[in-house]
């Protein structure tokens, strides 16, 4: 009888361990979803914060930064070593950091955390399947999302070698905002003239964001 009261009770503290493990393993936070068209928030120190848009989420296919999860926006959204949170969740806390600031295009680049952030290719009104490096050129009709004005689209009027101009509607808080043609990302939003809303808007090309990046170690920039 002893010795089967010194198993029974063995039993039960094996049990007991169990399920205290199981009661304070901590759940994996839920992955907040990212893509072209999500707000973000890149912090600036104490109590303030830029409010932007994420141009594409993608990640490098070759080169130093190969396989990294990314996501583009504007330049002057933030610089290097700026936390960055969605808009949408602020809650969950930090989803990346800014990586690269180019003040002469305008571009940013910033590292995801791939533990907190889930790609997606289709945010609001506008999906992104595909890049396409060609200067748009009028009387094109392009769209972008934002997080401020949302889905709007308009007549291109011109393009050079870096940057558009355009009809669109946007206001402060679109800076980065992806700028397509049907399911196409050809550019991103940085800025608008004279009148916000009437415009009108400019921003960088695609092909100028690609050759930036393959120069400086983001070789090969695909959408996930």
């Amino acid at each position: 009888m002893k010795k089967m009261a010194v198993v029974l009770a063995a039993i039960v503290a094996t049990i007991l361990s169990l399920t205290v493990g199981v009661g304070s393993a901590q759940a994996a936070p839920p992955k907040t979803a990212i893509g072209g068209g999500s707000g973000i928030l890149v912090l600036k120190g104490g109590n303030s914060a830029a409010a932007c848009t994420v141009t594409a989420v993608g990640r490098p296919t070759s080169g130093p930064n190969q396989g990294q999860l990314i996501a583009l926006t504007a330049g002057h959204c933030g610089r290097p070593g700026q936390s960055v949170l969605a808009e949408s969740a602020q809650n969950r806390g930090v989803i990346g950091v800014f990586q690269q600031s180019w003040t002469d295009i305008d571009v940013g680049v910033i590292k995801l955390d791939s533990t907190r952030v889930r790609p997606v290719r289709t945010v609001g009104g506008v999906t992104i399947k595909r890049l396409n490096t060609t200067p748009i050129t009028f009387p094109t009709i392009i769209c972008k999302e934002g997080r401020t004005t949302g889905h709007t689209c308009g007549i291109t009027w011109f393009s050079d070698s870096q940057a558009h101009f355009s009809q669109m509607c946007v206001i402060e808080g679109d800076s980065g905002s992806p700028v397509v043609v049907g399911d196409t990302l050809v550019g991103m939003v940085n800025a608008y003239y004279f009148v916000s809303c009437l415009g009108p808007e400019t921003g960088t090309n695609m092909g100028t964001i690609i050759r930036r990046l393959n120069a400086t170690g983001y070789n090969g920039f695909k959408v996930v």
